[in-house]
């Protein structure tokens, strides 16, 4: 499934910067959605949800922005804006 395979690359991603910043975890995860990505996000927290468990990300808040710019420079992408990390 489509969302699968990319909350399961999020997750990677998510994981290696938590690492790098020497974190405990991931507190909240920050997600711009293009007009054209076909991404409901729902369907996104749902499979987040399930992929984080047992990771870094488990347990942080989910916040998804869904663009309706189809002129912008990446109408189809899911991007990750940011993520705050619990460090110490």
């Amino acid at each position: 499934m489509h969302e699968t395979g990319l909350i399961e690359d999020l997750i990677r991603k998510v994981e290696s910067l938590v690492r790098e910043h020497s974190g405990r975890r991931a507190v909240a995860i920050r997600l711009r959605v293009g007009a054209l990505a076909a991404a409901d996000p729902d369907h996104l927290r749902e499979h987040f949800e399930t992929a984080a468990l047992g990771t870094v990300a488990e347990g942080a808040r989910l916040d998804i922005e869904v663009s309706e710019d189809l002129l912008s420079p990446d109408p189809g992408a899911i991007i990750l804006e940011s993520v705050e990390i619990e460090t110490g």
